[in-house]
């Protein structure tokens, strides 16, 4: 398992909130996402003050647009020092390959440069919406064959899709599994919901989760209970 599989989404409208939280938190235990929202509020000064204070950042604006923007916006986010980007596998090859070369341009620094394929918030019976066949096995095995083919180093999927994407494309390729909640949490605007462990069995390498540590009574005491919850699921695995 991964040493430091969570990354805490810091879901905010502005930066005081964001970085109240992240105060609460400890960057030895998790990683954080910047999202749109908190970066159309704050900008990337947020990003900058995040890793100021020891926090690894995921920057989650999944670029979609065309090679050209995108190989301009990956310049500009690995520049910043991010850990991690993501763009849409539905921008097709030419775009994740302009992508994969942007961000390996920064050889020793490069971040992680991941794919969303499906978002979990779609159901099956609403991929039809999208014009996607309905089968979410099949759309999301083509988006992350895209990923896989243009050399970038995972996707975003559903922890539920995890066990045989790995078993397609090797345990190198990075699943980073939102749609992450508690037993005892509502599912809100997620369809595709997991529990942190059963992500982990389910062969995820990182758990983005939201709400059910931002609104936690106290954040730090879910977090090391996750993590707590993660190490026992190893120990147990490697007896």
């Amino acid at each position: 398992m991964n040493p430091k599989p969570i990354i805490v989404a810091l879901d905010y409208d502005c930066a005081a909130d964001a970085l109240s939280l992240a105060a609460k938190l400890d960057p030895k235990l998790c990683r954080v996402k910047v999202g749109k929202e908190l970066h159309t509020a704050a900008g990337p000064q947020v990003v900058d003050a995040l890793m100021a204070k020891g926090f690894e950042v995921f920057l989650d604006l999944k670029f979609h647009d065309i090679p050209n923007t995108v190989i301009s916006a990956c310049k500009v986010a690995a520049s910043q020092g991010v850990w991690m980007m993501n763009v849409h596998a539905s921008g097709g090859k030419k775009m994740l390959a302009a992508a994969r070369d942007a961000v390996n341009s920064f050889n020793s620094h490069k971040p992680l440069l991941i794919a969303v394929t499906v978002l979990t918030s779609l159901a099956q019976d609403e991929l039809g919406d999208v014009g996607l066949e309905p089968d979410m096995k099949a759309a999301v095995l083509n988006y992350a064959t895209l990923a896989f083919d243009a050399g970038l180093d995972g996707v975003v999927c559903s922890a539920q899709e995890a066990a045989w994407l790995k078993a397609r494309f090797g345990e190198a390729f990075q699943l980073v599994t939102p749609g992450i909640r508690l037993a005892e949490d509502a599912k809100g605007d997620q369809s595709r919901v997991v529990t942190p462990t059963d992500a982990i069995k389910m062969g995820a390498d990182y758990l983005v989760i939201g709400r059910s540590i931002t609104h936690a009574p106290d954040p730090i005491a879910t977090l090391h209970k996750i993590n707590s919850d993660l190490k026992l699921l190893e120990q147990k695995e490697n007896a």
